[in-house]
């Protein structure tokens, strides 16, 4: 059974992401999009420098274009933001994506994207589960080159250009040419490495990069932009004496920072900066949107500012709305992905590390030195992440435990309420909370706890861990 999460379709190479069931959802979204009267434009599709991602891309258009369906193709990889933006800026119905975006090299997927660049919804994504998984015989394919010398397959020539102009138009150029920062650029071996490269040098900057070539492995590590994986940015960005490190995940909708001392600054933090210097230096007002396991720190900083923070659930679809609905500055998660107003609607590593280098650059502080400031002003905010991996048969009496019996560990304190508007959310008399909710892509557990210290928020994780008995 094909099942998409809350970032599209994930599954094992080899074992679930298979020529076979990559064909199943082309031909189910091929049957949905007749369903709806929406063979008129053809469908993006991209790819990432996943193995089989390329193959996988092909596959696809072998089968939308032998059932109607044109496509728009691509020569090379390219990062999830660069579809989403060529469907809004073309104003197509459809594209998709073949990436796993932060998962193992073990795993590849496919994201559904539609109309204005948006993340699919889940009554789309309901809806194509039960195209999929009914279809029943087989499934018909014209060769790949048959479909590029019938016209059905068009390559977009220079797709980066409007991409790239729509970062670049709404940067404080001169700023940052000014400052002319060096920056240690580690690409994680993904497919956003051009089109940051290009607006960093197109502003000027001195820029060397780590892991710009493709690997299918992605050096052993993780491809997600976190503290563990960026041990050698750090140690080289110090040594090197440069005034940034940046990271992005391996489909480039996910972004991590160093500071030139080596300090790694968490997706929270990134967060809450580029809030404040939006709303307070560029003087972009309005409310900010996060989702329900992000830093409660956006919320002190937004009442101050006299705007609200609205609470979501974990999808960027999720945040994406709210951000149109409220016209809100900044929307973002947890896990390093954000986006700004006018800009796509989903999550864009470049241009949040576009935004970040100018941050820099026109307060001439550190993002250490920022966030110093802002923790002086409204407190202290530590996460703490825990991903409990258990046996898929446990996953229902543990669903019965959290979701229906709605059953709470020994917290060792009060708490204010509760909320199961996505897992099971605690929110404490002293602004702590704690999240527990299952992963929509592994067979994960995701506990997220914020305190003011980080011994109390393990402290939440532990409860929850000892209570659930893993």
């Amino acid at each position: 059974m094909i099942k998409f999460g809350t970032g599209g379709w994930r599954a094992e190479i080899g074992k679930d992401f298979c020529q076979d069931n990559i064909r199943r959802v082309a031909y189910g979204f091929a049957q949905y999009i007749h369903g709806r009267g929406e063979t008129a434009k053809p469908v993006m599709i991209g790819f990432d420098r996943r193995f089989l991602s390329d193959c996988a891309a092909e596959w696809i258009a072998e089968v939308l274009c032998a059932n109607g369906v044109k496509v728009l193709f691509l020569h090379r990889s390219a990062p999830t933001p660069l579809v989403m933006h060529t469907v809004q800026h073309r104003d197509l119905f459809y594209g998709m994506e073949v990436t796993a975006s932060h998962n193992p090299s073990t795993y590849n997927g496919i994201k559904i994207i539609v109309r204005e660049g948006r993340d699919a919804p889940l009554e789309v994504t309901e809806a194509l589960e039960k195209e999929i998984n009914s279809i029943d015989g087989e499934i018909p394919v014209l060769p790949f080159a048959q479909c590029v010398e019938q016209g059905l397959v068009q390559y977009i020539e220079n797709p980066f250009n409007d991409f790239l102009d729509s970062v670049l138009n709404v940067l404080d150029y001169d700023a940052i040419r000014a400052r002319g920062p060096r920056i240690l650029f580690d690409t994680m071996h993904g497919s956003a490495t051009y089109p940051l490269l290009v607006v960093l040098h197109t502003t000027r900057c001195t820029v060397d990069l780590l892991h710009d070539n493709k690997d299918a492995y992605f050096g052993g590590m993780m491809p997600a932009p976190e503290e563990k994986t960026l041990t050698e940015l750090s140690r080289k960005v110090v040594a090197g004496g440069y005034d940034l490190g940046i990271g992005v995940d391996g489909d480039g909708d996910r972004l991590g920072i160093v500071d030139a001392d080596g300090q790694y600054i968490t997706a929270n933090e990134i967060l809450v900066l580029l809030y404040y210097y939006l709303h307070e230096y560029k003087g972009w007002k309005g409310p900010v949107v996060r989702n329900l396991a992000t830093t409660h720190m956006l919320d002190a900083v937004a009442a101050d500012l006299g705007e609200q923070c609205c609470e979501v659930p974990v999808g960027f679809k999720y945040i994406s709305s709210k951000i149109d609905e409220v016209d809100a500055v900044l929307g973002g998660e947890s896990s390093g992905g954000l986006t700004v107003r006018g800009h796509i609607h989903g999550k864009d590593s470049v241009y949040a590390a576009s935004l970040f280098v100018e941050m820099i650059c026109k307060t001439g502080k550190t993002p250490t030195a920022l966030m110093e400031e802002l923790r002086a002003k409204y407190g202290n905010y530590v996460m703490v992440e825990d991903n409990i991996r258990f046996d898929p048969a446990q996953k229902e009496a543990l669903k019965k435990t959290i979701m229906e019996d709605r059953a709470l560990p020994d917290f060792g304190r009060p708490y204010d309420k509760v909320s199961y508007m996505d897992g099971c959310k605690t929110y404490f008399a002293d602004g702590s909370f704690v999240v527990c909710r299952f992963s929509g892509t592994e067979p994960l557990l995701r506990i997220f706890a914020e305190s003011g210290t980080h011994e109390k928020a393990a402290e939440l994780i532990a409860a929850w861990k000892q209570f659930l008995k893993l």
